[in-house]
């Protein structure tokens, strides 16, 4: 009988450390030096004699922005689930983020606002708070310190397939072009990632391709603070949708290194962009909870940054027949959701578990990475979920609506409404969406049943 996604996903998020690596592989090549490829390669590291990251920009030595991550000075949130994993991958990863600066928070310092009334605290999870450079840099250098792993800078411009299997990398800088031989290959390309042509070229399958229309638009600032840790290191406020979309759908706000404030205001639809840092201080102050306000009254550090994402989208390499073995994919290669929810990090980090748990199975690496692919789709379908149920609330996007989405939606209302002040209910709730467990945990009868109760104001 096949595991349901809920078991697979529950054994993926496990905080288990990683036992029993075995070298299977001679070389293995990931394509990519974001996030997700970082950790695809400290995956593959247990598992290959040598690892070779190929990235086409310079990697920064410090906690720097960098070109190929346009969004990478809006508000990132490591979930507990990503935290969970990056601790299994790297020990002591939250203390060495802390003693470097970051805020690690605990769930009494984390705010949540629906409409303006400040929802019950889970008092369980807690988030790394830092901006997503400080984050990146940290698993950059852990992952670089491995003896096994390098990076080559130079652009990936296809696959050498000879036989059913993946063999090369054709790669390219200023001066030449060649073949990196390969083992096993990882796709870590992201949203652009071009893997889909070269499977077509090489008369493979092509992945079907999901798209859902979002328009949504960021613009964050970045302000000083006082030293110290704060009392209230993260908030994040959202409003309800409405047929006149507000001028802040949600606002999110987070304590990050070297003493400064991090503050998102997210939008949808046709919108005018926010006009100046006046503009930016009049929106926290209005409408929102008190910490905006006081948060945006520091002295700017740097210009406003502005990001718009037009669509959520997903590859679905799991319905893939005919696949070459030994080649993958992770992160946004394979779906990349509506940012607002937090998800990137922490699902590039459940797509390493899964290659973790692949590679431990004792596969056949000369067959199609099938079963690698089943387990990702537990965690991108949860991901999905969460992501795209929540947009159809909107009535700017039009679908496509799942099958049964009208009654499902109504369901998982009833559980967002009970989590705002029921703390049993917030917990569940938050399990979910901090991608500690699977979506499908929320219908349990048991859970339901206090939702219903909670709602119609009955004891529990």
């Amino acid at each position: 009988m096949p595991e349901s996604a809920a078991r697979v996903f529950a054994r993926l998020s496990t905080d288990e450390p990683i036992a029993d690596t075995e070298t299977v592989l001679g070389r293995a090549v990931v394509l990519g030096g974001s996030i997700a490829g970082m950790l695809a390669a400290r995956v593959l590291s247990g598992h290959a004699e040598s690892v070779v990251i190929i990235e086409r920009d310079e990697l920064p030595s410090s906690a720097q922005r960098r070109r190929g991550t346009p969004h990478d000075g809006q508000l990132h949130t490591l979930m507990h689930g990503g935290r969970m994993q990056l601790e299994r991958f790297f020990p002591g990863f939250g203390q060495q983020a802390r003693a470097e600066g970051a805020i690690v928070t605990s769930a009494m310092n984390i705010r949540a606002y629906a409409d303006g009334v400040q929802k019950v605290s889970d008092g369980k999870m807690g988030l790394i708070s830092s901006s997503r450079p400080f984050v990146e840099s940290l698993i950059r250098r852990r992952t670089l310190d491995l003896p096994n792993v390098k990076v080559l800078t130079c652009r990936a411009k296809g696959l050498v397939f000879e036989g059913d299997a993946v063999t090369g990398v054709r790669c390219a800088d200023e001066n030449d072009e060649w073949i990196e031989d390969a083992d096993f290959v990882v796709d870590a390309t992201g949203r652009a990632s071009k893997l889909s042509d070269w499977l077509e070229a090489g008369d493979w399958q092509r992945p079907a391709m999901r798209r859902m229309a979002i328009d949504i638009n960021y613009t964050t600032g970045i302000f000083a603070r006082e030293p110290g840790d704060p009392a209230l290191a993260a908030a994040i406020a959202y409003r309800t949708p409405s047929t006149a979309p507000p001028r802040v759908a949600t606002a999110a706000i987070t304590a990050i290194e070297r003493d400064r404030w991090l503050i998102t205001i997210a939008n949808y639809g046709r919108q005018e962009p926010i006009k100046g840092v006046d503009e930016f201080r009049a929106l926290c102050a209005a409408d929102q909870p008190p910490i905006y306000r006081e948060a945006a009254s520091g002295e700017p550090a740097g210009e406003l940054l502005t990001y718009r994402q037009a669509e959520s989208r997903r590859r679905d390499f799991h319905l893939l027949k005919r696949f070459p073995a030994r080649l993958i994919a992770v992160g946004d290669a394979v779906a990349s959701f509506n940012p607002v929810y937090g998800q990137g990090m922490s699902s590039a980090a459940l797509h390493a578990s899964a290659l973790s748990d692949y590679l431990r199975s004792g596969p056949d690496l000369d067959e199609p990475a099938y079963r690698f692919f089943a387990m990702q789709r537990a965690v991108v379908d949860a991901a999905w979920q969460i992501s795209t149920s929540a947009d159809l609330a909107r009535p700017d996007v039009n679908g496509p609506y799942p099958r049964g989405y009208r009654f499902s939606s109504w369901l998982i209302n009833q559980i967002v409404d009970a989590s705002v002040v029921d703390q049993r209910t917030a917990v569940r709730f938050n399990s979910v969406t901090y991608m500690r467990t699977h979506p499908s945990t929320l219908v349990k009868p048991s859970t339901l049943a206090r939702a219903f109760r909670v709602n119609r104001g009955k004891p529990v």
